[in-house]
């Protein structure tokens, strides 16, 4: 099988060195999908989109008057999801062709929002955390418009003595949600039904800070007050409600800073799922931590970016778009808002270029071919390269991918979960294209 066809992060390392800065004042940022574009959130309301390939600001996002508090990217990156401590979650569509962009919508609600996310399949479906504790699931199709609270009980005793919420995140399927709490507990909700499946108890981790999953969700990554980061195998498939109380959960793997014993920033998994970096929270450096999880956890290197303390670090994953989806490339916030674009460097190798290209070490004689730089009939060198574009090409490598693939799609179509997320299907399609807007320096 042509495994760098079907997974093209097989041969992906992990970046050593940064390529360049942007002076943004962003407190985080998060990579798109596609890897063409960044975004980061201000605290004075403002978020800006960066295109990677020119290093130039593209979109001014101005609708907050308060900090920006998070950033999330639809599937296909046409809208983009900002909230703020104003209590305002706006979503913007980049097709319009005007700055700041055309709003999709507004969701309002009664206190300050610490974060919200797209639903994986379907941008009208969103997850929202509060700062005073709660979850809700706000759906702005037609006929399924709502918001309903998850909650662990509905017995009214039990919701007043409950723990506060403290993390929310979908899993990468979207069928389920992950709900961290201050007591040390993972909630797995499904997302349909809005019941409670499954409730783990975390020995030792105190207030849940964070939560990542690996490539298709069997690897769950947690980050917690004790200052550990925790991996843990997840079950392929939950009950449709809870079956049984508390259930312990056993970590495969425990990552922390052994020597300074810091906190952590934020963490993910690459795409591939081969590594795991996490952002340290040592108040006096500027260091990410790269584990290769490949390996049984062995930790890889230490990337240091100066003196400066690091506030964010923002990597390429499944859903929350950290670490870069087509190169080992991270980028991380300093405290005084600039933006360190992280890469990999790599030696130029010439001989991609050409096939019968060699690389000299010395300078050599060289003898020309007595043909070499003939003309070729035109006629015939068209006919040559209609030949050649006619030779079918195996890009996967066997024949049964394609059934495989034909089976899990039929075996989706039949899943409640997936027909109740894309039974009205949203407008993020591919194929758009961001508009030119050309800024009068003038007004600026």
């Amino acid at each position: 099988m042509n495994t760098s066809a079907l997974d093209p992060f097989s041969n992906t390392s992990y970046p050593t060195a940064v390529l360049t800065s942007l002076p943004s004042g962003a407190s985080f940022v998060r990579y798109d999908p596609s890897g063409r574009y960044i975004a980061g959130g201000r605290p004075d309301g403002l978020a800006i989109i960066w295109d990677l390939d020119t290093k130039a600001a593209v979109r001014y996002l101005e609708g907050h008057v308060k900090a920006v508090t998070s950033i999330d990217w639809s599937r296909n990156s046409r809208f983009v999801l900002t909230t703020s401590k104003d209590w305002n979650i706006i979503i913007w569509d980049l097709t319009s062709d005007t700055d700041p962009p055309r709003r999709f919508t507004t969701i309002r609600f009664d206190a300050p929002v610490l974060s919200a996310s797209f639903h994986p399949r379907n941008m009208q479906i969103v997850l929202v955390l509060l700062t005073i504790g709660e979850v809700y699931l706000v759906d702005l199709r037609r006929e399924h418009r709502g918001r309903v609270e998850l909650v662990e009980s509905e017995d009214e005793e039990a919701y007043k003595q409950r723990s506060a919420l403290t993390v929310a995140r979908f899993d990468p399927s979207g069928k389920h949600i992950f709900v961290g709490t201050s007591h040390g507990s993972v909630l797995v909700f499904n997302t349909r039904t809005k019941l409670l499946v499954a409730r783990y108890k975390i020995s030792g981790a105190g207030v849940m800070r964070g939560l990542g999953f690996a490539k298709f969700g069997r690897r769950l990554i947690t980050n917690s007050s004790d200052r550990i980061l925790r991996q843990f195998n997840l079950p392929s498939q939950y009950p449709s409600q809870l079956e049984e109380d508390d259930q312990e959960l056993e970590p495969t793997y425990r990552f922390s800073d052994p020597i300074n014993k810091v906190a952590w920033h934020n963490m993910s998994y690459s795409p591939g799922g081969e590594w795991l970096a996490g952002g340290s929270a040592d108040p006096a450096t500027h260091k990410i931590y790269i584990w290769d999880i490949s390996s049984d956890g062995q930790f890889a290197i230490a990337l240091d970016g100066g003196r400066e303390p690091l506030l964010d670090v923002s990597l390429m994953s499944l859903r929350n778009y950290k670490w870069h989806p087509k190169a080992p490339a991270i980028a991380s916030t300093t405290i005084s808002g600039n933006i360190l674009l992280w890469h990999c460097p790599t030696p130029e190798r010439w001989g991609a270029f050409a096939g019968g290209f060699e690389e000299l070490d010395e300078n050599v004689e060289y003898e020309e071919h007595e043909d070499e730089f003939d003309i070729e009939d035109e006629k015939e060198l068209a006919a040559r390269k209609e030949r050649e574009e006619d030779v079918e090409v195996d890009v996967l490598g066997v024949d049964d991918v394609p059934d495989a693939l034909e089976e899990a799609l039929r075996r989706e179509a039949k899943d409640d979960d997936v027909v109740w997320a894309e039974s009205e299907p949203d407008e993020d399609r591919k194929g758009w294209k961001m508009k030119i807007v050309m800024v009068d320096d003038d007004m600026q």
